[in-house]
């Protein structure tokens, strides 16, 4: 019976200290995140709209986590107030003209805050400075205007497929050119007859040439073009040897 009530004390003793333990290292683990043990100090900066920020999330500066917000306060109908820790080792980084926007974790993560970096001539941000913030961008009005994009891109769609289905119907012009084959043999034709054309203008231009009454107009436009030719090589001539 001694036994029996020693071992009992001692698993009672063994389960109090393990637990006493592991409320010490989450005491620890809470105060390192929320900055609990180290020196920090304080921004503040106001939102319109915070977007489902909430107490305790992350601060991030240059992709790094510096911070927690320790408070919001709603000042009044269009301000709401967030109250910034920061370990204290950041605060030679964070300029007075750095800006603070709200972002997330991931696609779906929860909300944070992130501060810009600032101008190097920059003085450093002081103990509750107010730095400047940046509105977010609201997820309803991205889905409302992807909507938009989509029914639009489902409209011209339809009207694709509308213009592609008169076509292989052969209806419109583009229509008859592409399915009615005589209006294709026209073409050909017309085609044939305008290559006839050139080809018989070509030699009339050239049986032109051998005309007696003609002649002499043709052979002043061919010295015409020799001199101005002759003149043009001349001239280049004269500024390579200058």
């Amino acid at each position: 019976m001694k036994n029996t009530s020693q071992k009992f004390k001692s698993r009672l003793g063994i389960f109090v200290a393990g637990g006493l333990a592991l409320f010490v290292l989450t005491i620890f683990i809470i105060g390192k995140q929320k900055n609990l043990f180290n020196p920090t100090f304080r921004l503040t900066s106001t939102f319109y709209n915070v977007s489902g920020l909430q107490v305790g999330n992350n601060i991030r500066f240059s992709g790094i986590n510096v911070g927690t917000i320790d408070n919001i306060i709603i000042i009044n109908d269009s301000t709401v107030k967030v109250d910034m820790v920061i370990k204290k080792e950041i605060q030679k980084f964070i300029k007075s003209d750095c800006e603070v926007a709200i972002g997330s974790e991931g696609l779906i993560g929860d909300r944070l805050l992130t501060i810009s970096q600032g101008g190097s001539e920059s003085p450093m941000a002081k103990d509750g400075q107010v730095l400047l913030s940046i509105e977010p961008v609201e997820t309803d009005a991205i889905m409302l205007s992807l909507q938009v994009t989509a029914g639009n891109a489902e409209v011209i769609s339809e009207q694709l497929a509308e213009i592609m289905s008169k076509i292989n119907s052969g209806k419109g012009t583009l229509g008859r050119l592409i399915q009615d084959s005589a209006i294709a043999e026209n073409l050909s034709q017309t085609m044939k007859n305008l290559n006839k054309s050139s080809k018989g203008l070509n030699e009339n231009m050239e049986a032109a040439k051998h005309n007696i009454l003609l002649k002499g107009y043709f052979n002043k436009k061919e010295r015409e073009a020799a001199r101005k030719k002759k003149d043009a090589e001349e001239k280049k001539r004269n500024e390579n040897e200058k």
